[in-house]
């Protein structure tokens, strides 16, 4: 037994260093720039999204020291006339799959509260650059805070997914599957962006809220990202993957 559990622990040693020797780190699937002296790329998001103006924001010192050297980042906020807003995020991994983590995580470490089941899946019906239907998961969170020195109980609605070159999906152990798939079959390590959008609203506006922030994807989204296109892959409601292509959206 001894002898079968070494031999099963050198195989495995030896198959992740042929791995990690024959990989090759997959295409961002969201729009970059160089960062001139870093390892980090810059993630183009656009400047105005519908009446939304927006200004950008700059990582967290948190984020650079504790996430890996080569994760690239793109936030800005956006606001509407009427004072709405949207944060939009997103990371970018590079060769080391650990920049990324589970989206409940990111609420957590801010402050927020999750509500009981809160995490559910839809669909965004997207136009650009062809019809088809991103998948999103949304999480409501609750915060207490203050306004103008009054306690006040903030609610939160978080819109994520994730994307990589023609693969996306709302699923984070989805993602985790594929990336291991297409390592170990082409050596490729898929490039994942994990991508949120984060409205705050008053308490009973959660619907109100996430409809509005359903309407700013269709609009953002395909300013920044390039997936899906001829061959994509998503995950479906049953939990199996379809292939598209951009005739058959």
């Amino acid at each position: 037994m001894v002898l079968a559990t070494l031999l099963l622990i050198g195989a495995t040693a030896t198959l992740l260093a042929e791995l990690r020797a024959k990989q090759r780190l997959g295409p961002p699937a969201v729009k970059t720039s160089p960062l001139p002296g870093t390892q980090r790329l810059a993630v183009e998001l656009p400047e105005q999204v519908l009446d939304f103006k927006s200004q950008a924001v700059e990582p967290e010192k948190i984020e650079l020291e504790t996430l890996p050297p080569d994760t690239s980042f793109g936030h800005r906020l956006y606001s509407a006339p009427d004072g709405f807003g949207v944060s939009l995020g997103v990371v970018l991994m590079g060769a080391d799959r650990t920049s990324l983590h589970k989206p409940e995580f990111c609420l957590q470490g801010q402050g927020w509260k999750l509500d009981a089941s809160s995490c559910t899946e839809d669909q965004v019906h997207m136009e650009r650059p062809w019809p088809y239907d991103l998948p999103v998961s949304r999480i409501i969170a609750t915060k207490e805070g203050t306004v103008r020195g009054q306690p006040q109980t903030m609610r939160a609605v978080y819109v994520y997914w994730f994307v990589a070159e023609r693969k996306y999906t709302a699923r984070h152990w989805q993602r985790m599957w594929w990336m291991a798939e297409d390592l170990i079959r082409t050596g490729v390590l898929d490039r994942w962006a994990y991508v949120s959008c984060l409205a705050v609203c008053a308490p009973g506006q959660e619907d109100a809220a996430f409809e509005r922030v359903k309407k700013f994807i269709a609009a953002a989204v395909p300013e920044f990202q390039l997936t899906p296109g001829p061959g994509s892959t998503m995950a479906t409601a049953s939990g199996s993957a379809n292939s598209t292509t951009s005739e058959a959206q």
